[in-house]
């Protein structure tokens, strides 16, 4: 029997294990023994906790999620101006829990899953609404009502489009060049809407 209060460190293993295996092999050609064996454990605790491959996958999406969502968040708490929530955002979807090249890696093969995955699909659902909204949220007062979608939506396409670029480089990702990235597009389209605002 499993130990009573170990599940949650557990689950929390197994997630861990499952991330670096994933970004490891750069596929979900992956076998639960494989990630359990990573963990730690055999794969008949592992199948106790998750039920199966897919959920495991599934439940390590909901984790890079929360991450990316505590990283969003605590950044947009410390913001005072609505530049500062823009670049929040930007800096948040560059953090180190993200943006390492197993976690990219791992990121770029659930964006696959989810073509063929209802859940996975509904996770990237809520993660592309929750980012749209908290750009639009954060330009509104920089570009204005006409233009925040289109300058949300652009934003927000570059990061997603940074992620690919960087799993390709042969020198690892580079997070503050990713950051410059943004903050050009950014400039540029303060530039173009708002004169100015940028200050």
């Amino acid at each position: 029997m499993p130990r009573i209060g170990a599940e949650p460190a557990r689950r929390r293993s197994l997630i861990d294990a499952a991330l670096a295996t994933i970004g490891e092999h750069g596929s979900l050609d992956v076998s639960v023994k494989e990630i359990a064996g990573r963990a730690g454990m055999s794969p008949a605790l592992a199948f106790h906790y998750f039920g199966d491959k897919d959920a495991i996958i599934i439940h390590t999406m909901r984790h890079l999620l929360r991450e990316f969502s505590a990283e969003a968040t605590d950044r947009l708490k410390r913001a005072s101006t609505p530049r500062e929530r823009v670049d929040a955002i930007i800096d948040a979807s560059f953090a180190a829990s993200q943006f390492d090249r197993k976690t990219i890696a791992a990121w770029l093969v659930f964006y696959l899953h989810a073509c063929s995955s209802r859940p996975a699909a509904r996770l990237f659902h809520v993660y592309s609404r929750r980012l749209r909204s908290n750009l639009v949220d954060a330009l509104r007062p920089l570009v204005g009502d006409r233009e925040v979608v289109a300058a949300a939506d652009t934003l927000g396409a570059l990061i997603d489009g940074l992620y690919v670029r960087h799993a390709l480089r042969s020198g690892g990702p580079d997070a503050a060049e990713a950051r410059r990235a943004c903050q050009a597009c950014l400039e540029r389209h303060l530039s173009a809407y708002s004169p100015g605002a940028s200050q």
